[in-house]
């Protein structure tokens, strides 16, 4: 099974999450490989992948990176190096053999990866269905049913929303967004994540995220 993972926005807790829903599935005894299609702005070591290996404890592995913190494609543009080939990406996704593979994306679905595709197109050559992270913040439910309204446009499955970042004090306007989300999205809230929690060691990190139950995710 191939689950795709992508944000509302850049940094709304997307890396996060991916390794709470893999954590999840681990604990579930799902075997889980975790593929990052681009990586931008991080030294070698460092990045989405290490972070959730770290955290949730499962393979990790890279397609390609670029140097800048900027959209994949103006990444490798400005560093003179070659974009990800989209039927190569989606060969290599393919290739990896697990129970589930979380494809995580490079910020929203219609970054680029490529001056040519974005991860919405992975999505649909591979006919993976999508979780979408969200903000929970004010001005995050236009940016949520922006998306969902993408994908469906699309014709993508998406199982569902989860909260990237609850803040343990969260305002007014969060607080009435956890209730609002599924409504104005149609779609499950499948959980939020507490804010801060990538701090935590693994075996707090998967206590921490339990509320994410990985029993709704199919395969």
């Amino acid at each position: 099974m191939i689950i795709c993972i992508t944000g509302t926005n850049t940094d709304v807790g997307k890396t996060i999450a991916t390794a709470a829903i893999a954590a999840q599935l681990k604990a579930a005894g799902k075997h889980v490989i975790v593929a990052k299609s681009v990586q931008t702005g991080e030294p070698a070591g460092l990045g989405d992948a290490p972070t959730i290996s770290r955290l949730a404890g499962v393979e990790t592995r890279e397609f390609v990176r670029y140097p800048e913190p900027l959209a994949p494609n103006l990444s490798a543009r400005r560093a003179g190096m070659p974009q990800p080939d989209r039927k190569e990406l989606v060969e290599w996704i393919r290739s990896i053999e697990a129970d589930v593979v979380l494809v995580e994306g490079a910020g929203g679905l219609l970054v680029r990866l490529a001056d040519n595709f974005t991860l919405a197109d992975i999505a649909a050559d591979l006919g993976a269905p999508l979780i979408i992270v969200t903000s929970m913040g004010l001005g995050s439910l236009n940016a949520a049913e922006l998306t969902v309204e993408a994908t469906r446009n699309r014709g993508l499955e998406v199982l569902g929303l989860i909260g990237g970042s609850l803040p343990a004090q969260p305002d007014l306007a969060t607080q009435l967004n956890v209730k609002e989300m599924p409504k104005v999205t149609g779609l499950p809230l499948l959980g939020c994540l507490p804010a801060g929690i990538g701090q935590l060691s693994r075996d707090e990190f998967a206590d921490r995220t339990s509320t994410i139950d990985a029993s709704q995710f199919p395969g």
